[in-house]
């Protein structure tokens, strides 16, 4: 079977030169980004962040508000 489109033969697409250099550019990016630091929290109730799941979490129950 004659396959005429532009993929490689795993299904992959063919990417131009300037897609491989902004993937290539963007991966740098993404290895020279440094994590933001949290600041840290006064008076708090210890733990894992309670809005980590975009939700208030306390005592296993998730509380929006």
């Amino acid at each position: 079977m004659q396959n005429d489109n532009d993929n490689h033969t795993d299904g992959r697409k063919v990417l131009s030169p300037a897609a491989l250099r902004a993937l290539q550019e963007a991966e740098e990016r993404r290895k020279a980004a440094q994590p933001a630091e949290r600041a840290p929290e006064f008076g708090g109730r210890g733990g894992e962040d309670p809005a980590r799941y975009g939700d208030w979490e306390i005592n296993g129950r998730a509380i929006d508000f």
